[in-house]
């Protein structure tokens, strides 16, 4: 076996969605993970990471990320540039090889209210790479209803990138208290552009933009980030043995750092 041969049982070796961008430009989506142990108990125990999840799953990734491409081993300052989707793979891969892939799951129909206990395989999920051509910092949403500014005028071309770790760990206090003003502020360092406001008006409104669309708007984008972007498709086509409907739902991930 090679020094940079993943060690079986204990080390896997995976592509990631994305890949994360060093100062060259060259791109590193092949990451090795090592299962986790009792350094990490100790991170997902520590009450400073659960204060903040973003921090909580940098600090995870980067004990149990063994190298990432050809960069340099950087600790948790490298994790948190890493592109949330990347992040997301990584951390349902880590619980996978620590864990197994099955995962016990909760839902409840909408429709007549029943529990519904299901049992998931996480290797099952779909995963869509980025493909060639395309940019996760060129996510282009066409409004419906659009943003209207203080001059009367309408501006539906919106462009954001997809967040980034330290989005999440800058963000994460306002998410713990309201998950939406976290989602606005979270979207906010996001934004690229907005029809023809000036970057300068972008900046100083922040989140007050996101929060002034319509959810009409709010919902195209939640689609765009959601649906179109690359990354690990969580939500999942539940079907009621009671009443015999369907519906759809993000992964329950209560038991997800629980041994099934």
């Amino acid at each position: 076996m090679s020094a940079n041969a993943p060690n079986p049982g204990r080390e896997a070796e995976f592509t990631i969605p994305i890949g994360l961008t060093d100062d060259e430009g060259r791109i590193h989506k092949v990451a090795v993970l090592r299962k986790m142990t009792g350094r990490e108990e100790a991170i997902l125990a520590d009450r400073r990471n659960q204060r903040n999840g973003g921090k909580l799953v940098s600090e995870l990734i980067a004990s149990c990320l063994v190298r990432l491409g050809e960069l340099p081993k950087g600790g948790s300052n490298t994790v948190e540039r890493m592109y949330s989707a990347d992040r997301n793979f990584l951390l349902l891969k880590l619980r996978t090889l620590t864990f197994g892939p099955e995962l016990q799951a909760t839902y409840t129909c909408g429709t007549c209210g029943e529990s519904i206990q299901v049992v998931e395989d996480l290797d099952q999920l779909p995963v869509k790479m980025l493909q060639d051509g395309e940019s996760p910092d060129e996510i282009i949403v066409n409004l419906q209803d659009g943003y209207l500014d203080k001059d009367g005028q309408v501006h539906t071309a919106l462009t954001l990138r997809l967040p980034r770790g330290d989005d999440e760990s800058a963000v994460a206090p306002q998410m713990r208290q309201n998950p939406s003003l976290g989602k606005n502020a979270l979207l906010s360092r996001c934004l690229k552009s907005l029809g023809d406001v000036p970057r300068h008006r972008l900046e100083a409104l922040g989140p007050k933009i996101l929060a002034d669309l319509t959810m009409t708007d709010r919902r195209l984008i939640d689609r765009a980030l959601n649906t179109s972007a690359p990354g690990v498709d969580l939500v999942r086509e539940v079907v009621c043995g009671s009443c015999g409907g369907s519906f759809r739902a993000t992964l329950d991930m209560t038991n997800f750092l629980a041994l099934a």
